[in-house]
């Protein structure tokens, strides 16, 4: 014998799942337990007055519980799964209708056809995910046993189709955020790396002199000389000195910039015209009276390997 036509389908009539991947499909969305959408309410509400329906909700079904991401007429959050029209909705292929739940063995018993909020009638639209997974339902409940009309349920397919399209549009923005996250993570750990490999990139130095503190633009250094518990920086234009050691004073300058070439010495790589065995040989200073020939710096032993990979060698 067959059914009546819009008769609600038999359980054997349902989509067959497998419910690990269903679940999985569901929760790549990200959006269980997350606050109300505006584009999600106004589909429900918009699904409840095509249906002429007090009741309209955007039903998810997780593994214990339907969740409702929006709601119209109804002010509880969440039901358990086991009292969940929609669980049966969303694996049909079509609308699933229940025209009278007082006369239907699978729900005449059901606490919310028993008690609050006393559903009669409901119509579902299943939530399908692009791989054909059902992740809930967008249905209409009343009070009062009722049916849609065909127009009422083409109109309850579209709508389900549009909550789908924005589900999948939320779920593109936040991998994309995500990623975006991942790519931010990325970089700060870059700048941090680079931070730590050059931690003072600071275009000058102040220096004591004679109780006054005088700017130095590190790029005006040529050389840095050690002797005993003093420092001597010289300049384009003058020589300095400060108290102090050259592990102090290196900590103050720019890694990139300037490089150790013997315990006695740093040099600002840019100073350097030539190197001659165990020599570096610097750019000549010219001061306001005469100007000098280069200045001859020795280079370590030890220093001269790392001095070497740092220059342009050809």
């Amino acid at each position: 014998m067959k059914s009546p036509k819009n008769a609600t389908p038999a359980d054997a009539d349902l989509r067959q799942v497998n419910e690990t991947e269903r679940l999985e499909s569901l929760h790549s969305y990200q959006v269980l337990d997350t606050g109300p959408e505006q584009v999600f309410n106004d589909i429900a509400q918009l699904a409840a007055f095509i249906c002429g329906t007090p009741i309209s909700l955007v039903s998810l079904i997780d593994g214990e519980r339907q969740w409702f991401k929006a709601r119209v007429g109804l002010q509880t959050q969440e039901t358990p799964r086991e009292y969940a029209f929609c669980q049966y909705a969303m694996r049909a292929d079509n609308v699933y209708e229940v025209r009278d739940a007082t006369t239907d063995a699978r729900f005449a018993d059901n606490p919310l056809v028993t008690g609050d909020p006393n559903i009669r009638f409901y119509a579902g639209a299943p939530l399908l995910s692009p791989e054909g997974q059902p992740l809930g339902t967008l249905c209409a409940i009343d009070t009062i046993p009722r049916e849609l009309t065909t127009d009422q349920r083409d109109a309850l397919r579209i709508l389900a189709r549009q909550v789908m399209a924005h589900l999948e549009l939320r779920r593109i923005r936040v991998q994309l955020e995500d990623e975006r996250q991942k790519l931010d993570g990325v970089l700060r750990m870059a700048n941090n790396a680079g931070d730590g490999l050059y931690a003072n990139t600071r275009a000058e130095i102040f220096v004591k002199q004679d109780q006054r503190l005088v700017r130095v633009p590190t790029a005006d250094l040529q050389y840095v000389e050690a002797l005993g518990d003093y420092v001597n920086l010289h300049t384009n234009r003058e020589r300095l000195t400060m108290y102090g050691t050259m592990k102090d004073l290196e900590t103050k300058l720019p890694v990139r910039d300037f490089a150790r070439v013997h315990r006695k010495y740093i040099v600002r790589l840019d100073r350097i015209v030539a190197i001659e065995g165990d020599v570096a040989l610097l750019d000549g200073v010219r001061d306001s009276s005469a100007a000098r020939g280069a200045v001859r710096v020795p280079i370590g032993s030890s220093y001269k390997a790392g001095l070497l990979g740092r220059l342009n060698l050809v």
